[in-house]
């Protein structure tokens, strides 16, 4: 008599009841490396189903929709969902009713009925199968927490290691990160300062342009030429910056030659341009380093147009700045000694200062200069 009752409490205890320890090793890969337990709950699901569809003794591909994996923590349990016939024609799909019945007393012919599976009779292939599916699914979740993780860098300043050099098209190969969260960047021949030069094992700092997904991971795309990349060191070295005291309004870059930083305080007796230009030209100076000895003009932005505009042309000495009406334009007189200073080396001051400001700026020195036409008086009729 005992061994009978043995026997029946042995029969109803659950064959796999091993889902608070799934849970237990999922909930501690969530906190290694952030890939959530519901998505792996997911692809343990899709593992088990797939394991069982190819271990099949009669080798039918039994679709997916008629296999149910629950997994909780209360337990891990399988079915195979079958259709209740008077005659079976297909053994994979269909159970005669007087078989469905011993399951469910209550079935009828065409009734969906659930045949619990033992799932510890998946063979060694099967096993393989479902491991296979479970390590692909933490590298693709891995790949996705960390595209997420680079997406949020974007338009951010990093520093990678040179990985290799395109001998062909100069593209740089960068990796960035350390550990799971690596990545690879590609800084494109176009996107480098013009006559820099690395080689492999270099670090080096880049602006982040944008991340596309990749087969092997997030492929971030830098840049060394973008305005911003100035903006993001000086947001680095000017603690005036990070703590919103100066505000940086706009950048003019032609990378590797030279740039014009507009800025401004947003605090009384604050010196934005000293800000910039640190202690004996140490902030400044360490962002020229980096750069590759870039030169770079820091002025003060002015909401006043012609006194933005008489800023921008610094170091040039300025006359007069004049609106032209109509147009985002304006006239500027300077000293005939100061005319080749004002243009620049091939029109480059000029050019970056119309940039910085929006103005397109006509530049003349005084001697040449044409006195502003007097405002005609309309006199009044007398009534």
């Amino acid at each position: 008599m005992a061994r009978n009752t043995r026997a029946k409490k042995q029969a109803e205890e659950p064959k796999v009841d091993i889902g608070a320890e799934i849970f237990a090793s999922l909930r501690e890969l969530e906190k290694l490396k952030g890939i959530p337990v519901d998505y792996m709950v997911e692809r343990l699901k899709q593992a088990l189903t797939n394991a069982y569809r190819k271990d099949r003794e009669d080798r039918r591909d039994v679709p997916a929709d008629n296999v149910v994996v629950d997994l909780s923590e209360k337990g891990l349990s399988m079915h195979i969902v079958k259709t209740a016939v008077e005659e079976v024609e297909d053994t994979a799909l269909e159970i005669p009713i007087d078989a469905a019945r011993r399951i469910d007393p209550n079935a009828q012919v065409g009734d969906a009925i659930s045949i619990p599976v033992d799932i510890q009779k998946f063979g060694r292939i099967a096993a393989q199968t479902a491991k296979q599916v479970v390590i692909q699914g933490i590298r693709e979740a891995e790949r996705g927490v960390v595209y997420e993780s680079y997406s949020s860098k974007a338009q951010e300043l990093l520093t990678g290691t040179v990985l290799r050099i395109d001998p062909n098209s100069g593209d740089m190969f960068i990796r960035i990160g350390q550990g799971n969260e690596a990545s690879d960047a590609i800084l494109r021949s176009s996107e480098q300062i013009p006559g820099e030069k690395h080689a492999e094992g270099d670090l080096i700092r880049v602006y982040v342009l944008e991340v596309h997904k990749a087969n092997r991971g997030p492929l971030v795309h830098v840049s060394r030429t973008h305005p911003n990349l100035v903006r993001r060191l000086f947001e680095l070295e000017t603690p005036e910056i990070a703590d919103g005291q100066v505000e940086i309004r706009n950048i003019a870059r032609e990378a590797g030659s030279r740039s014009k930083m507009a800025v401004r305080a947003t605090m009384e007796g604050v010196d934005p341009v000293g800000a910039c230009v640190g202690p004996r030209g140490g902030r400044v100076g360490a962002v020229v380093e980096e750069l590759g000895g870039e030169k770079i003009d820091i002025v003060v932005w002015s909401e006043d147009p012609c006194e933005y505009v008489r800023a921008a042309l610094s170091p040039a000495d300025v006359v007069s700045v004049t609106l032209i009406p109509g147009q985002k334009a304006c006239r500027v007189v300077v000293p005939d000694d100061q005319l080749s200073l004002a243009i620049g080396k091939e029109g480059q001051n000029a050019r970056l200062a119309a940039r910085l400001t929006g103005y397109k700026i006509d530049i003349k020195p005084a001697s040449q200069a044409v006195p502003p036409e007097p405002e005609e008086e309309e006199s009044e009729e007398e009534a």
